[in-house]
């Protein structure tokens, strides 16, 4: 709760992260996250407001450092290879627990619009086997 306050209050005195590195964790999960989005060649409003709630709420940051999270999620996934990239630094990082999360992320994500499309089903399962989720399916909030 504390966190978020402070966020808040960064944000208001204008004081922000410079920028995420690389290897952070945050950005390997963006940028997922904005993969997820982008996969099926449209990204609603709906999507938008939702991927920046998310990693707002999730990351506990300001306004300001979600805007950043994402440019920089959205460098890295335009650079990237493949999934791998981000859930090796995943795998790294994150325990069982927070891994399981971010599949839940992903899944929140891609029900934002109301429609899974099967291209988001298709790379929320093979993210969450990469992160060793094996109960993706368990994760998925149903639609509505």
């Amino acid at each position: 709760m504390l966190d978020k306050f402070f966020a808040l209050i960064a944000d208001m005195a204008g004081e922000r992260q410079k920028s995420f590195e690389p290897g952070d964790y945050r950005v390997a999960a963006a940028a997922l996250l904005v993969h997820v989005m982008t996969v099926d060649g449209e990204v609603s409003a709906a999507e938008m407001a939702k991927l920046k709630v998310i990693l707002s709420r999730g990351f506990t940051l300001g306004p300001l450092d979600t805007e950043l999270l994402i440019e920089a999620a959205t460098n890295a996934e335009n650079e990237a290879v493949d999934l791998a990239t981000f859930t090796t630094v995943l795998v790294r990082k994150l325990d069982a627990d927070e891994r399981r999360r971010i599949v839940e992320m992903m899944w929140s994500l891609v029900l934002a619009d109301g429609k899974a499309h099967e291209f988001e089903e298709a790379v929320v399962a093979r993210a969450a086997d990469l992160l060793g989720v094996r109960e993706a399916g368990a994760s998925r909030p149903p639609i509505g």
